[in-house]
């Protein structure tokens, strides 16, 4: 018993020495899960309204786009950015932004089918009723379509959010100072696997908060749903004299 606790104490003490590498990598990590993030949400938007365009010129390059960054490693991707655009350009960025341009780019091609698909789920009514109140196009679209679109590609999106989380550890190939970099290097260093057990914990974490909030933004348009549902279904003064009022 009394080895078990000494074992014990010698472990903690050894998890507060890897803490503050292990914190600042998961730092990193937050970082790039963020910028990524609020950038390419906004960025798969014009893809996906590109793919339907009419405009050949435009619909081709949003759906090379997207073939190209859907059909290719993300791996490869950071490989191709990281190593070939600055021997091509002599354009040379730090490991961090070349990280971050390239699962802009990459989660931006997922997303934009994502938006496509929602939008393209919409009854063909919505368009017609939108065109009956002399509605133009944009206002169809922004006003009318991709509000419900939101609702339908909620549960998608954010499967891709928490995927993204994931997909983080991917950067430590091109020596970003990632989470999965910093419990490597201390797995190297000491010949002790406790920062990898530490690191899927933090991880499991970060999935279980986005798997959380996912939920609560389900529920929450659910609910507003239902009640939108409700409200329309709720019989009216002057229904009571309809004969189906009474059924």
């Amino acid at each position: 018993m009394n080895q078990f606790l000494l074992q014990l104490a010698e472990t903690m003490d050894y998890v507060v020495v890897l803490m503050p590498s292990l914190i600042e990598g998961a730092w990193v990590t937050i970082k790039l899960f963020a910028f990524t993030l609020i950038l390419a949400l906004p960025l798969g938007l014009p893809f996906a309204l590109g793919s339907n365009s009419k405009i050949a010129p435009l619909r081709w390059i949003s759906k090379v786009y997207i073939w190209i960054f859907r059909g290719t490693p993300l791996m490869l991707q950071l490989f191709f950015f990281y190593f070939y655009i600055p021997m091509a350009t002599d354009l040379r960025l730090d490991a961090f932004t070349t990280a971050v341009i390239t699962f802009v780019l990459n989660y931006a091609a997922y997303l934009a089918e994502i938006y496509r698909g929602g939008i393209e789920s919409i009854d063909k009514g919505q368009y017609e009723a939108a065109q009956s109140l002399g509605l133009d196009k944009r206002q169809t679209m922004f006003g009318i379509i991709l509000p419900q679109t939101v609702k339908r590609v909620l549960p998608a999106v954010s499967n891709e959010a928490i995927t993204l989380m994931k997909d983080t550890a991917l950067v430590s190939v091109i020596s970003v100072g990632e989470l999965l970099k910093a419990s490597r290097g201390a797995v190297n260093r000491d010949v002790n696997v406790t920062a990898l057990v530490i690191a899927a914990l933090i991880y499991l974490f970060f999935t279980f908060t986005l798997t959380m909030l996912s939920s609560y933004l389900e529920k929450r348009h659910s609910k507003y749903e239902g009640k939108e549902m409700s409200v329309k279904n709720t019989p009216r003064r002057g229904d009571r004299w309809n004969p189906l009022f009474w059924i």
